[in-house]
């Protein structure tokens, strides 16, 4: 490789178990690694079919990056994991481009400056940037924000300060074009962006009700950040309870999973109800095809919309939403909440699965090293 940098698949039994070993190119016994700081990484091995198993990645090792002129290193200290990861992990058209096999494997991260030749970022400076699944990143500092931790910690840059705040802010407020007295139904709604987004429309005036998995989960909805209502979509028929809980039917939907959710929201729409599309966590990992709703004919009676929303669009004005967010934040109108799991990159494959168990609650975040 360039520059003499070792790059070595680490078996994953022995990674989890501290035996980290070297294979030098020029005999076949095996040595113990130095104990110099290297970079550890995960990259795409295979693409999934359905859920994402150990197989499809490779955890490797390079020596850490040394900055050229116009570039610093970043060492990671937390990493956003979102359900849209394993849209990047599919082959085929969409929004971004697919992570290719090979390739360390596409994370939003905050972390410190540990050494730069850039101008504008300095030794010391904690930055967010799309930074990958690894320890260190050499970045060129194009998508790079500098994050002040003395305003709020890290993790919150990957959540409420982050694109999942911005997701939360656009999709409901413009995509939604949200109004005072609207009836808000958020699905998903235990999770990142669906927390967010119930608050918000709390604090914009509306009715909020979200649907969530889980009776710990219902209750930290309601008792905790104020929804209105909360539906346990286990325990509970969905459309039964919507008949209940939004008897004059729903203006906004801000849609985290699909499938049959969507469509139970689908029989309870208001005149000119606005339905955001965000995501189909529940369709992610399909083995036969995605679903579509079934119910998508409610949208002509109800002269209804629904409307798909990247966040990246909104990437001009990221700084006005990221301001509101930060003012609520600090006036205790807005709570995030975010889940850490540790272990570093070796946890990434495990932890990335508890997306789509629903597990977490808030934003989930791993712990790569010290702040």
């Amino acid at each position: 490789m360039p520059g003499g940098e070792r790059h070595e698949r680490i078996d994953l039994a022995q990674r989890r178990a501290g035996l980290c070993r070297s294979l030098h190119a020029e005999t076949t016994d095996i040595v113990a690694i130095e104990m110099s700081p290297v970079n550890h990484q995960v990259r795409l091995a295979a693409r999934p079919s359905g859920l994402p198993r150990p197989s499809d990645w490779d955890l490797t090792v390079q020596d850490i990056p040394t900055p050229a002129a116009g570039e610093f290193v970043v060492a990671i200290s937390h990493l956003s994991l979102d359900p849209a990861m394993r849209g990047w992990m599919n082959a085929g058209a969409s929004y971004i481009e697919p992570v290719e096999i090979g390739d360390v494997m596409r994370a939003g991260a905050v972390g410190r400056v540990s050494a730069s030749q850039h101008p504008g970022f300095a030794v010391g400076d904690h930055v967010y940037g799309n930074f990958g699944v690894q320890e260190y990143a050499l970045s060129d500092g194009k998508g790079v924000i500098k994050i002040d931790p003395s305003l709020a910690p890290l993790p919150t840059y990957l959540g409420t300060l982050g694109m999942t705040g911005m997701t939360a802010y656009f999709g409901l407020l413009e995509v939604g074009a949200l109004k005072e007295g609207d009836t808000v139904v958020v699905s998903g709604a235990a999770g990142a962006v669906g927390s967010v987004v119930g608050q918000i429309a709390k604090i914009k005036g509306a009715r909020v009700i979200g649907i969530a998995g889980g009776e710990e989960k219902c209750r930290w909805l309601v008792d905790e950040l104020g929804f209105d209502a909360a539906i346990d979509y286990k325990a509970q028929d969905v459309r039964r309870a919507l008949r209940e809980d939004a008897p004059d039917g729903v203006d906004v939907y801000f849609d985290n999973v699909g499938g049959d959710i969507l469509d139970a929201v689908l029989t309870r729409l208001a005149r000119g109800a606005r339905i955001v599309i965000c995501g189909a966590v529940s369709q992610y990992n399909a083995t036969d095809g995605v679903r579509g709703p079934n119910n998508y004919l409610s949208l002509l009676v109800a002269r209804a919309s629904m409307t798909g929303m990247v966040v990246f669009d909104y990437a001009a004005r990221y700084g006005e939403a990221a301001a509101e967010l930060a003012g609520w934040l600090r006036d205790g109108r807005l709570i995030s909440r975010e889940d850490i799991v540790d272990g570093g990159v070796n946890a990434f494959p495990d932890a990335l699965l508890k997306l789509f168990s629903g597990e977490n609650t808030g934003k989930l975040v791993l712990r790569v090293g010290s702040d």
